[in-house]
């Protein structure tokens, strides 16, 4: 699922990636039809939560072993990390106006 607001990034990126700051994490795959429904909400919020927040995915297709690691069994699945520490977990689809609401809890 390409994007350009949210970047993909792969398995060995991951750590690297969510040490510093907010970082939202959508662990999804391309079979996901949810998945590829909270694409557009993602690209929202990312420029909403710009400079507050980083966005990125991950297939867990190709990262079957970060998702067994945080236990993901149902996608889509957002984990919030702040300073590489799990603070936050959103699960399934919801509107872009809910999504900003549990995200704005945290940042």
């Amino acid at each position: 699922m390409k994007n350009e607001t949210v970047p993909e990034i792969s398995k060995k990126e991951f750590n690297s990636e969510i040490k510093s700051g907010f970082v939202l994490v959508d662990f999804y795959a391309d079979w996901c039809m949810p998945c590829v429904m909270m694409s557009p909400i993602l690209d929202g919020l990312a420029q909403k939560f710009n400079g507050k927040v980083k966005f990125i995915k991950i297939n867990i297709d190709d990262a079957q072993e970060l998702a067994q690691k945080f236990n993901i069994v149902s996608i889509p699945n957002f984990i919030l990390f702040k300073d590489g520490k799990q603070v936050a977990q959103f699960i399934g689809a919801v509107s872009e106006e809910e999504f900003e609401k549990r995200l704005g809890k945290f940042v």
